[in-house]
């Protein structure tokens, strides 16, 4: 056999098997959807629906109609957006900070940062409520905020001091030698470049902060204060035989906020990255 044709059957292997874990990666999406739009007779049924034959948007209805999912909704776009906002805002300057600046104690930082990864966020539960209990933040979105705040800031700023150590100094200094202050430079030239890395891990915070369940099933006690995915535990709990039909209805229409923010944070990707490597 030919260099060539072995490219060629590589090639062909390696796509067949991108293919398949793709299948295996959207098969369990593709099944939530389908069962959404199926009623609940034909879920019980013997026979399985591969597909929405027997279509309906009932579910939903009736998802979008139940007691808690618009203060639920609220609460749960509130807080994820506050946490994206603030943890973006922190991890960016202390990227900064730990990348571009050498001062005593800068190592134990960054190990501390790595460590507190490694903490199971469980076993803080208690201190962490009895915390907010003292501040009187108990159901209230702030007090979530701050703990979502607290959960995802370490890795959003051992992911983000990636970016910016990947990013040379030296394109600073030529900005600067052709006139621009250093902030200038930073702002004009490593900025954008650093676009990619932000998208990132606003990604991850989002992704984190909006599918969290423990810490508010602790934190929000009152129905009037729960996030989104404790409204669908209650929502479960509530019917004496579950209906999986409207379960999957209320999961879709969870999951089609964090598919929107991605599709257009991905824009937003592409776009610092063509502009960070014009001007630099």
């Amino acid at each position: 056999m030919s260099a060539l044709a072995r490219r060629r059957t590589s090639r062909v292997l390696l796509n067949a098997a991108a293919v398949v874990v793709i299948a295996f990666s959207i098969f369990p999406v593709y099944w939530m959807v389908n069962t959404s739009l199926l009623p609940g007779s034909a879920i019980k049924s013997d026979t399985p629906h591969l597909w929405p034959d027997l279509f309906t948007v009932q579910n939903y209805v009736t998802a979008l109609g139940s007691s808690g999912f618009g203060a639920a909704l609220l609460t749960s776009v509130v807080v994820t957006l506050v946490t994206v906002a603030a943890a973006l805002v922190f991890a960016f300057l202390a990227a900064i900070v730990l990348s571009r600046f050498r001062f005593r104690g800068r190592t134990a930082i960054i190990v501390t940062v790595l460590v507190v990864q490694m903490i199971p966020a469980e076993s803080m539960i208690i201190s962490t409520f009895r915390v907010l209990d003292g501040w009187h933040l108990v159901n209230t979105m702030i007090g979530l905020s701050l703990v979502y705040i607290a959960l995802v800031l370490p890795f959003t700023i051992w992911t983000l001091r990636g970016f910016v150590a990947g990013i040379p100094a030296d394109l600073e200094e030529a900005a600067m030698i052709d006139g621009c202050s250093r902030t200038g430079a930073f702002w004009r030239v490593t900025f954008p470049l650093l676009a990619p890395g932000l998208v990132a891990t606003g990604v991850f915070a989002f992704i984190q902060a909006w599918n969290e369940f423990v810490f508010a099933l602790v934190i929000m006690t009152r129905p009037e204060s729960q996030t989104l995915p404790i409204w669908l535990r209650s929502f479960v709990q509530a019917t004496k035989a579950t209906d999986w039909s409207v379960v999957m209805a209320a999961s879709t229409l969870m999951a089609i906020p964090v598919i929107v923010f991605f599709l257009i944070v991905q824009r937003r990707m592409a776009a610092g990255l063509v502009s960070g490597a014009v001007k630099g």
